[in-house]
């Protein structure tokens, strides 16, 4: 046998022993003894061990939960590729190459990657995808202004709204599970949705922005990546270059937000440590893998909101290391104990934030705004 498995509790403290004892393993800002679901989602009590999920208690029914649990994760990592695998990838040409990114090159960016769009676009059609070719084929409309574009696999875009160069405030759109090219639609809606507000809220004479950015592959709802940090840890590098892109094109004076939605925030918690943005606005969120607005290291200011309709309540907050990889995001953004501004959203559901006449929509364009004073908490 290897050494005992090791669990983390919100706080971030590593426990487990190789015969079981310990002080038990806590959902965030939970206290007790043993392992917590919280929000009205049963306890249980006592460790989990990975050697044939045994609990320290012995309980049948939790021995049940956590084989189903094992199996689910098990079962994901094994179907869901390859029921994917047999389907064939969609050719797209690889991404335009551009020069380094500013102000004076804005255009020619854009003008490349609407051409890379649109071979994306024959090459789909060619390949008999209509979606994806009707997709691509909006995207190499001239009125669309696309920073990125690869259209190969789920595909990828960072598509701006407004004039960037020119921007006092600057809104950075990152989407969570299930969002690729061909469900871009509805990722694109809730920018310009957005970006209405922005227009209809600001003062005069202030010029605002908003980049959608898909710039990551996102997790599956229904798939084990969802659970983890994975694919936040490898989002994280290409959110921090977009930031640095942002601030070679606009200066270093426009304000900066970054709007995360659902694991998206698993991905603006990855990202913030140093990053030079003014405010994180978290909705939706499941966590960020961070016990506390502290530990995301960042000077910015950061806001958390759950509308009352959304599932993501009743998602247990926790933190676990098994096999090697961390399950779980940990501390609640919207409760005390992480330390977040709590705002208001409204009823909305999972998907909805961004509706047009939402709460959560108007207290988040007060947020890109830095109309702080005017953002309204339950």
């Amino acid at each position: 046998m290897g050494p005992a498995p090791k669990y983390r509790r919100a706080d971030g403290r590593d426990h487990g022993r190789a015969d079981g004892r310990g002080g038990g393993m806590r959902s965030a800002g939970g206290g007790g003894g043993g392992m917590r679901r919280v929000d009205g989602w049963p306890r249980v009590g006592g460790w989990f061990r990975v050697g044939g999920w045994r609990s320290a208690n012995r309980s049948p029914g939790v021995g049940r939960w956590c084989r189903a649990t094992l199996a689910a994760l098990v079962t994901g990592a094994v179907v869901l590729p390859l029921s994917a695998a047999v389907r064939p990838p969609t050719p797209a040409p690889a991404p335009a190459l551009l020069a380094s990114l500013h102000a004076s090159t804005l255009g020619e960016a854009y003008a490349a990657n609407r051409a890379n769009a649109a071979e994306a676009a024959r090459m789909a059609a060619a390949h008999h995808d209509r979606d994806r070719a009707a997709t691509d084929r909006h995207l190499a409309s001239a009125k669309r202004h696309l920073l990125h574009f690869d259209g190969r696999g789920s595909g990828q875009v960072t598509e701006v709204l407004g004039d960037l160069a020119r921007a006092d405030r600057i809104a950075v759109l990152v989407p969570g599970s299930d969002t690729s090219l061909d469900t871009y639609g509805r990722f694109h809606a809730a920018a310009a949705a957005l970006h209405r507000q922005l227009a209809r809220r600001a003062p005069a004479g202030t010029r605002t922005a908003v980049v959608a950015w898909l710039g990551y592959e996102t997790p599956g709802t229904v798939s084990t990546t969802v659970t983890t940090t994975g694919r936040a840890e490898q989002a994280a590098p290409h959110l921090r270059a977009l930031v640095a892109d942002l601030r070679a094109i606009a200066g270093p004076g426009p304000r900066i937000s970054l709007l995360c939605h659902s694991y998206g925030s698993v991905v603006c918690g990855r990202s913030a440590a140093g990053l030079a943005v003014d405010d994180i606005a978290l909705v939706g969120s499941p966590g960020t893998g961070a016990d506390s607005v502290a530990g995301l290291h960042t000077r910015a200011r950061v806001w958390a909101a759950r509308g009352g309709d959304d599932w993501v309540e009743h998602v247990p907050h926790l933190s676990v290391d098994l096999f090697g990889t961390s399950v779980g995001f940990g501390t609640d953004p919207v409760t005390p104990a992480f330390g977040a501004r709590v705002f208001a959203a409204g009823d909305v559901g999972h998907s909805t934030y961004f509706s047009p006449g939402t709460t959560s929509l108007t207290n988040l364009a007060r947020i890109v705004l830095g109309e702080t004073k005017a953002v309204t908490h339950d």
